[in-house]
C-alpha cells in the first residue's frame, strides 16, 4: 500500500521533514519488454520536506527485481534494479511541470509510477549477453 503525506496534520504538529520506507506492487502494463515480468514488489525509501508555502519536495529511491527472457539469447535471467524518486508538490492541480495535492494530502502514486516507468530498461539482459555487448 501507498502511504499518503498529510501536510495539514504534519504542519500542525510542526514537523516539516520525514522519511518513508514501504513496498508496493507495481502495475504489471508498465513493463513493455517481452517476456519479463516484475519479481515481487517495489521497495521505496523515501523523504520528504514541506516549506512555509505548503509545497513539498519528495526525493528517494525505488529498488525492484526484473525476471524472464534475456532479450538477446532468451535465456532466464534476473536483474535487480534501482531508480531514483524526485518530485515537487504544489497545493491545487498538477501544472505540468510540478505534482498537485488536494485537500492537503499527497497521494504519492502518481510520483512512484513516473519514476518507476523512467527506472525500468528498455530490454532485460542476461550477464552472458552483458558482457558480450561491453567488448
Amino acid at each position: 500500500m501507498i502511504p499518503e503525506i498529510d501536510v495539514r496534520t504534519l504542519t500542525a504538529k510542526k514537523i516539516s521533514e520525514g522519511a518513508l520506507a514501504f513496498s508496493f506492487a507495481p502495475e504489471a502494463d508498465l513493463l513493455e519488454i517481452p517476456f519479463v515480468r516484475f519479481e515481487g514488489d517495489v521497495k521505496a525509501e523515501l523523504t520528504y520536506r514541506i516549506f512555509e508555502d505548503d509545497s513539498v519536495e519528495v526525493a528517494g529511491k525505488l529498488s525492484f527485481a526484473l525476471c524472464g527472457a534475456c532479450s538477446r539469447c532468451l535465456k532466464e535471467t534476473r536483474a535487480d534494479l534501482a531508480g531514483d524518486v524526485s518530485g515537487f508538490f504544489l497545493p491545487g492541480e498538477s501544472d505540468g511541470e510540478n505534482y498537485g495535492y488536494r485537500f492537503g494530502k499527497i497521494d504519492l502514486t502518481e510520483l512512484l509510477r513516473d519514476s518507476l516507468m523512467f527506472a525500468l530498461p528498455s530490454r532485460l539482459l542476461c550477464d552472458a549477453c552483458t558482457q558480450w555487448e561491453n567488448e
